[in-house]
């Protein structure tokens, strides 16, 4: 009787919490004072209090109120070896497959190419005998310029290229890149293979010419769309994917996510999933006073392995039986 009062009064708390995010009046006209007060509060509570269940509630709360209130705008800037669990788990879905067959790699929303360089150094440093091939699209042409030439000035953008480098060791720099002077270069026998697209990721057209892939990454842009744009796009990627293969795709609304991937009957992948949500420090960091910040994993959740996943087999035309997720306890062999 108790933990049913208990899971009740959760329920009700919950529900007018939510009530309250959605109130036009709460956002428009109290909105911006009361997050700016909260957040001076926030700022100050020490480590522990944060971590306590009734505070991580409240600071979905707050969150929720951010997200309503936030202009999202693209942002063209990323970091190598951004996180590191994520690398960890591609590389762990590379060597399962057989000895010298293909594998194709489609990274959207590209950036600055800095994680497509460090997803293929994973895979070719584990796999040479694999014959990998990597499409990176991204919308903008510029930002595809840039990444396809896989430079980084030491010189006069020395401190924009520091904080892209700012996740490797000196030791892993020197693996990664060769020194020409003032900067440094993706080696070649990295970036070789690697087709640049500029185009949109919702675009059918764009994904029938580059063709479906084994392992598609779809990371750090839908946050930055409104919720209605980011679920349409995020509907439409199982076409990048063959069927069997895989979506990897974290930068986005939880609540968008586990909502598609529950509809389309994704199989999310367990392994490493705490690891992986934790894995990038600048989201968790800044959550929840900015929409792309990320709350903190919370294995309590009875939706806990569909909100917090952030890898999903992909079954055929992106359908599975929505209620066969929870017996998937690791990730499975990639398709030929």
């Amino acid at each position: 009787m108790q933990q049913r009062a208990r899971l009740q009064l959760q329920k009700m708390s919950k529900s007018k919490l939510s009530t309250l995010s959605q109130s036009k009046f709460l956002r428009r006209i109290v909105g911006r004072p009361f997050l700016r007060v909260n957040e001076f509060a926030w700022k100050r509570l020490p480590a522990s209090v944060r971590t306590l269940q009734p505070v991580v509630r409240y600071g979905v709360f707050l969150n929720s109120l951010v997200k309503l209130r936030s202009n999202r705008n693209q942002v063209h800037g990323t970091f190598f070896l951004r996180n590191r669990p994520e690398l960890e788990l591609i590389r762990s879905l590379a060597e399962r497959k057989p000895k010298g067959s293909n594998l194709k790699l489609t990274v959207l929303a590209c950036s600055n190419g800095a994680e497509v360089y460090s997803h293929v150094w994973f895979i070719r440093s584990a796999r040479p005998d694999l014959k990998l091939e990597v499409f990176a699209i991204d919308i903008s042409e510029v930002i595809v310029k840039i990444a396809s030439e896989g430079v980084c000035s030491l010189g006069e953008n020395a401190l924009v290229y520091e904080r892209i480098l700012a996740r490797m060791s000196e030791k892993e720099i020197d693996a990664m890149f060769d020194r020409e002077g003032d900067h440094v270069r993706v080696k070649s026998w990295i970036a070789e293979g690697i087709h640049w697209f500029a185009g949109d990721a919702g675009d059918p057209r764009l994904a029938e010419t580059v063709g479906p892939a084994d392992i598609v990454i779809a990371n750090k842009f839908l946050c930055h769309m409104h919720p209605p744009d980011a679920e349409r796009c995020l509907r439409s990627l199982p076409r990048w994917v063959k069927p069997g293969g895989h979506l990897l795709v974290s930068g986005v609304d939880l609540e968008v996510r586990a909502k598609v991937a529950a509809d389309l009957g994704w199989i999310p992948l367990l392994d490493q999933i705490g690891e992986i949500h934790d894995g990038d420090p600048s989201v968790r960091r800044d959550w929840p006073w900015r929409y792309w910040g990320l709350e903190p994993f919370d294995a309590t959740r009875p939706d806990w392995q569909m909100r917090y996943a952030a890898a999903f087999e992909i079954g055929v035309l992106g359908y599975r039986t929505a209620s066969s997720y929870t017996i998937v306890q690791s990730a499975t062999s990639i398709a030929d």
